[in-house]
């Protein structure tokens, strides 16, 4: 846990009414360009930063936030899983997700778990402020190049196609389908999730299930060119 967790609302004039967010990302340095961001509109203040969901959710039970900005990409529990959490135990409570990735299938899965928003980390500088007033407005907002994807695809939020069969996984087989292709063996993706070894291996077992492949090395293989294809 870092930052501001004294829940304390800055004494400046032109912050006293300001809408607290709470900012959930564990990159230090983009964590800071985007308290800086945010409080440079005098209508916000972050009045909390955590790294980790287990702070985040510490921090929103002991400063009721207005809003809370998730990073998807959490270390352990994923933003989208920390995203299911926080509307299960606060559901009137927004949560806009922030991600690198620029695709509509991230932007369907954070819809779905009960986010509000989904802004691209390379559109925040210009998309945050709007997305904020959206979101604390009872308004669904996403990033233009996302809006654009869904659009094209169909209704936000719903089922996805069946055509990607990368579609059919669960939240939890897709981010460890994720870690798979970033090189995790079982042992360690089990310690960043926070679940047994054997819990993994069934999600994976799942996974090859699902994707019709003959073996795990199958699925290493697709995952790491399912990665690598998104990275071009």
């Amino acid at each position: 846990m870092v930052g501001r967790t004294d829940g304390l609302i800055s004494t400046k004039p032109n912050h006293q009414n300001a809408k607290r967010v709470l900012l959930v990302d564990d990159h230090p340095v983009l964590r800071k360009g985007l308290v800086r961001l945010i409080d440079s509109k005098h209508e916000f203040l972050v009045c909390g930063e955590a790294s980790t969901a287990q702070d985040a959710m510490a921090l929103i039970r002991k400063l009721g936030p207005d809003l809370v900005i998730v990073d998807i990409g959490l270390p352990g529990t994923s933003g989208i899983e920390l995203t299911k959490t926080i509307r299960a135990e606060f559901p009137k409570l927004p949560v806009l997700i922030l991600s690198m990735h620029e695709e509509a299938l991230y932007a369907t899965r954070a819809l779905r778990a009960g986010a509000m928003g989904y802004i691209v980390k390379q559109d925040a500088i210009d998309n945050i402020a709007p997305a904020l007033r959206e979101a604390l407005n009872g308004r669904r907002y996403l990033s233009p190049v996302i809006a654009a994807q869904l659009q094209h695809n169909g209704p936000a939020g719903q089922t996805p196609s069946t055509d990607d069969p990368i579609n059919l996984l669960t939240d939890r087989e897709f981010e460890i389908f994720e870690l798979i292709g970033k090189g995790h063996e079982v042992r360690e993706i089990s310690d960043a999730l926070g679940v047994r070894p054997k819990t993994v291996e069934t999600h994976r077992t799942n996974i090859k299930g699902k994707l019709k492949l003959k073996n795990a090395r199958q699925v290493t293989r697709l995952a790491v060119q399912w990665l690598g294809q998104r990275a071009v």
